[in-house]
C-alpha cells in the first residue's frame, strides 16, 4: 500500500533535484527505519530510536561501514528537512566494523581476454572504464564535449561526492570515440526533425543558464539510448543515456566467456586500472587524482593488493625449497 508520507518525501527530494539514485536509496532506508519501529511515524521517534536502528544494522545485520553511513545520511536528511528536527551530532550507536574487502583485480591478460569477448556495443565503454579508471555511471553519463582530444583527457563532471576531475585518455581510443560521436550525430539529426523532441536532459541550473544547450550536439550523451523516452519529471520527450544494467550484464557475460573465475563487475575494471598504474611505477598521489579519491588512504587499498600479490614478500617455503 502506498504511503502518503513517503510520497511526500519523494516529491520533496525530486523538487530539489536530488539524483534519482539518492532518492531511491534514502526512501529505502527511511521505509526500513519506519518498519523497524513498527510503523511509527518518525515524528514520534527520538534520537534514541535512531541510535537503536543504527546499532541493529551493525549488530544483527552486520552491514558494511558505508551501508550504515548511508542509512545515517538518509535519516539525517529525514529529520533535518522533513521533520525539521535535526539529529544530535553526538549520536551513540554501535558502528559497523565489517572488514574492508580487497578489490578484485584482473591481470593484463585477463583484461585482454575480457575486451576481446565483450559485446562490441559495449566494448568502448569497457575500454574507457579500464583505460581511464571511470566508474560505470561516470562513463555512461559522459557527454560528447567531455572528450578532450587535444589534451588526451576525459572530463568527469559531478562524479562521486559531486567532484569534477580530468582523467587520462588512451590515444588508441581516438578512432573509436570519433566513430561513436558520428553515431551520436546521426541520432541527433533524426531527433531534431521530431517536433516532439525537447532535447537532452540537463541539470536544472545548466538548463536555466543555457536554454539552447539541450539541442546542441556537445551536450548530448556519448552513449545514448537507442530509443526516445518520456522524462518522468518534465514529461518531455528526450533521448537519455544507455541503461547501465545492459553494461553490467555484458561484462558478466564476457567474463564467463573468457572463463575468468573471479567475481568480475564493471568496478573491477576501475580497480584494475589503479593497480596496473601502480605496478607501472606511477606514484600513488597521481593515481589518487585520477580516481577522484578525497583521501589517499582510500587509494592505498591498491598497494595492499600489490603487496599481497606474491611479488613483494618472498614465501619462506620458497626459501626452504630453493635454499
Amino acid at each position: 500500500m502506498a504511503s502518503p508520507f513517503l510520497d511526500y518525501v519523494r516529491e520533496f527530494m525530486v523538487s530539489r533535484r536530488y539524483a534519482k539514485r539518492t532518492v531511491e536509496t534514502y526512501l529505502y532506508w527511511i521505509r526500513f527505519y519506519i518498519l523497524f519501529h513498527h510503523k511509527q511515524h518518525p515524528n514520534q521517534l527520538s534520537d534514541a530510536d535512531v541510535e537503536n536502528f543504527l546499532s541493529y544494522l551493525s549488530n544483527q545485520r552486520t552491514v558494511a561501514i558505508k551501508t550504515q553511513a548511508t542509512a545515517l545520511n538518509a535519516l539525517s536528511f529525514l529529520y533535518r528537512h522533513i521533520i525539521l528536527r535535526p539529529l544530535s551530532l553526538n549520536l551513540n550507536f554501535n558502528k559497523a566494523r565489517v572488514a574492508q574487502k580487497l578489490p578484485v583485480v584482473l591481470t593484463r591478460v585477463e583484461i585482454q581476454q575480457l575486451l576481446a569477448l565483450i559485446d562490441p556495443k559495449y566494448k568502448l565503454l569497457a575500454q574507457l572504464m579500464y583505460g581511464s579508471g571511470l566508474r560505470l555511471m561516470e562513463a555512461i553519463r559522459l557527454r560528447v564535449q567531455d572528450i578532450d582530444f587535444d589534451y588526451l583527457s576525459v572530463l568527469v563532471w559531478q562524479g562521486k561526492g559531486n567532484k569534477n576531475r580530468r582523467v587520462t585518455l588512451a590515444p588508441e581510443l581516438i578512432p573509436a570515440l570519433k566513430l561513436q560521436i558520428e553515431y551520436v550525430k546521426q541520432h541527433f539529426q533524426t531527433d531534431l526533425h521530431n517536433p516532439s523532441y525537447a532535447g537532452v536532459w540537463l541539470p536544472f541550473a545548466l538548463a536555466r543558464k543555457y536554454p539552447a544547450a539541450p539541442k546542441e550536439i556537445g551536450w548530448h550523451y556519448l552513449f545514448p539510448s537507442s530509443l526516445l523516452s518520456l522524462d518522468p519529471e518534465s514529461k518531455l520527450i528526450r533521448r537519455h543515456h544507455l541503461d547501465e544494467t545492459t553494461v553490467r550484464r555484458a561484462i558478466k557475460v564476457a567474463a564467463r566467456l573468457a572463463k575468468i573465475s573471479k567475481n568480475v563487475t564493471c568496478h573491477t575494471l576501475r580497480h584494475s586500472f589503479a593497480t596496473h598504474l601502480l605496478e607501472a611505477g606511477i606514484d600513488i598521489r597521481t593515481v589518487q587524482e585520477q580516481l577522484g579519491h578525497s583521501d589517499v588512504k582510500t587509494t592505498q587499498i591498491y598497494t595492499h593488493v600489490l603487496n599481497r600479490g606474491g611479488n613483494a614478500v618472498k614465501s619462506p617455503l620458497s626459501l626452504l625449497l630453493n635454499g
